[in-house]
């Protein structure tokens, strides 16, 4: 383990997603498994940018899935970092259904980076919230994960990780691996099941994060 890993690793969870430590969590680097991150996107400060990018690659970072539809860092990291490979499959965060070719473009980026690299993958959107967590739940599925032990693996490293597309996730996955329809519905009801007995305060957390001084100013 890593000394950046060992240091992620014994940060102190906080009691509630919605409180003041939520916006310690936006570009925090989130450990699920020995080769998946999940965090927040790169601050619109230059110098800050550069240095989360110096941290992703002590990270041992050699992939990153960028979720967001809104914005890109592609020209950074490459001036930055260019031995990270970057995918950008941008989609907006408006709680609607993701399409399978989403999930297929992330999942088999992440797959192929693992499969080439001996590296970790990062996936992020902009807080970390609903689709980088995710895409991180699809690309655990990909990987032969049971679909509740990769969202307590998700939620216990990232507490504020809503994974409301997580239900789409095991919908697309379950038909990727040839599933009966009824079968799709059962996998699906498993994981609604999860979210209803486990919700977070999204508006609160969100809330935190755009209140705090992390967040910048657009």
């Amino acid at each position: 383990m890593s000394s950046t890993q060992s240091l992620l690793s014994d940060a102190p969870r906080p009691s509630t997603p919605a409180s003041s430590d939520a916006v310690a969590w936006h570009r925090r680097l989130c450990f699920v498994g020995d080769r998946l991150l999940i965090s927040g996107d790169l601050s619109r400060d230059s110098d800050e940018a550069a240095a989360q990018v110096i941290e992703w690659s002590e990270a041992g970072v050699c992939g990153v899935i960028d979720c967001r539809g809104e914005y890109s860092d592609a020209t950074l990291v490459a001036e930055l970092a260019p031995e990270i490979r970057y995918t950008h499959i941008g989609i907006d965060d408006d709680g609607g259904p993701r399409p399978d070719t989403w999930f297929d473009s992330g999942a088999d980026r992440a797959l192929d980076t693992l499969a080439r690299t001996e590296g970790r993958v990062l996936v992020h959107c902009h807080m970390g919230i609903n689709r980088g967590p995710s895409m991180a739940f699809a690309i655990l599925l990909a990987l032969g994960w049971e679909s509740i032990a990769a969202l307590e693996a998700i939620r216990s490293a990232r507490p504020i990780a809503a994974l409301i597309y997580a239900e789409d996730a095991v919908d697309w996955w379950a038909r990727r691996s040839g599933k009966s329809p009824n079968q799709v519905a059962r996998a699906r009801a498993k994981v609604t099941r999860w979210q209803e007995a486990n919700q977070i305060d999204i508006y609160g957390v969100i809330s935190r994060i755009r209140q705090g001084p992390s967040e910048d100013e657009s």
